[in-house]
């Protein structure tokens, strides 16, 4: 089996990381998050890993080096990794599918569920520093952050779409039978 490179796409809170999750549990895939080296980095200067300050920092790296400075990290780490499927998690620019399509393997994934779950979701979860006590109004406006706005036109160039409105059952079924199109 050729390594297959799976790019998820999709909003806040959608179910990206859930994926992720599940093939690497169940078909042993090894992932790769946008958000991990922007991570590292805020841990490294002492700053808190908020959503504001991952935004900040890629704004300020892509301007510095370039809009595709995160793909090239994340197309070197996906070759390096040792798996039949890796997952990227986080695609959010086009200037990150334009350098990802062209890596061997590489099938954009789209992950979508209503606001409302994904509201829910987020608060339950609270990854990021301030996510716990966000209100439904801020969560909407962090779609609006620049990091966001070109979520929505890529998810319309993925190839594959998966539903997380029902039950993680069905999720999981989804994911399946993308797989074994692979």
């Amino acid at each position: 089996m050729a390594k297959t490179i799976l790019g998820l796409v999709g909003p806040i809170a959608s179910g990206k990381d859930t994926v992720k999750k599940y093939l690497e549990k169940k078909y042993s895939a090894l992932g790769c998050r946008f958000s991990s080296i922007l991570r590292d980095v805020l841990e490294r200067i002492n700053l808190p890993n908020s959503r504001e300050n991952m935004q900040g920092l890629s704004t300020i790296l892509r301007q510095r080096f370039g809009e595709d400075i995160l793909a090239k990290a994340i197309a070197a780490d996906t070759i390096k990794l040792k798996s039949n499927i890796v997952v990227v998690d986080g695609v959010r620019r086009m200037a990150d599918i334009r350098f990802l399509k062209k890596v061997q393997g590489f099938v954009l994934v789209a992950v979508n569920a209503n606001p409302e779950i994904r509201f829910e979701r987020l608060v339950k979860r609270g990854e990021n520093a301030g996510d716990a006590k966000k209100t439904y109004n801020q969560f909407l406006k962090d779609h609006q952050y620049e990091t966001e706005l070109a979520v929505p036109v890529l998810m319309k160039k993925a190839k594959y779409k998966l539903n997380n409105n029902g039950p993680l059952t069905d999720l999981h079924k989804q994911i399946d039978k993308l797989i074994a199109q692979f």
